[in-house]
């Protein structure tokens, strides 16, 4: 599976409209850029796409039925419960903006996601 890596625009851009409020921080993820709040990602960057985590079956629909939206991820093995946002969107800054604060706001209401114990090794 080759996976696209983002344009620094596209980085530039993403990291532009996260909110930095408390819990919030912006990380790599296998190349790409990941937003996550309490440890639950609700946002991120596939190559130069941006994609959403929704929780509530409402504003799934409504993002859904707007045209240029679609699966997040890989073309192979899709991000469950993610909404690539449409690409010509990064030219309507306040549209991502929107949606960004409608993932964070839902995922934010999720209990904070506790680090997995380090896996121990096993002596020969």
């Amino acid at each position: 599976m080759q996976i696209p890596r983002p344009s620094e625009d596209a980085k530039e851009f993403f990291r532009s409209i996260v909110p930095l409020t408390p819990g919030v921080e912006v990380k790599p993820m296998f190349g790409n850029l990941g937003a996550f709040v309490n440890g639950n990602m609700f946002a991120g960057l596939f190559g130069d796409d941006i994609g959403v985590r929704l929780l509530d079956e409402e504003s799934v629909a409504e993002l859904a039925a707007i045209p240029g939206t679609g699966p997040f991820g890989p073309a192979e093995r899709a991000m469950g419960g993610y909404t690539s946002l449409p690409r010509d969107w990064q030219q309507a800054p306040d549209r991502v903006s929107e949606w960004i604060g409608i993932a964070l706001e839902q995922v934010g209401r999720m209990p904070a996601k506790q680090p997995k114990p380090r896996a121990t090794r096993k002596k020969a």
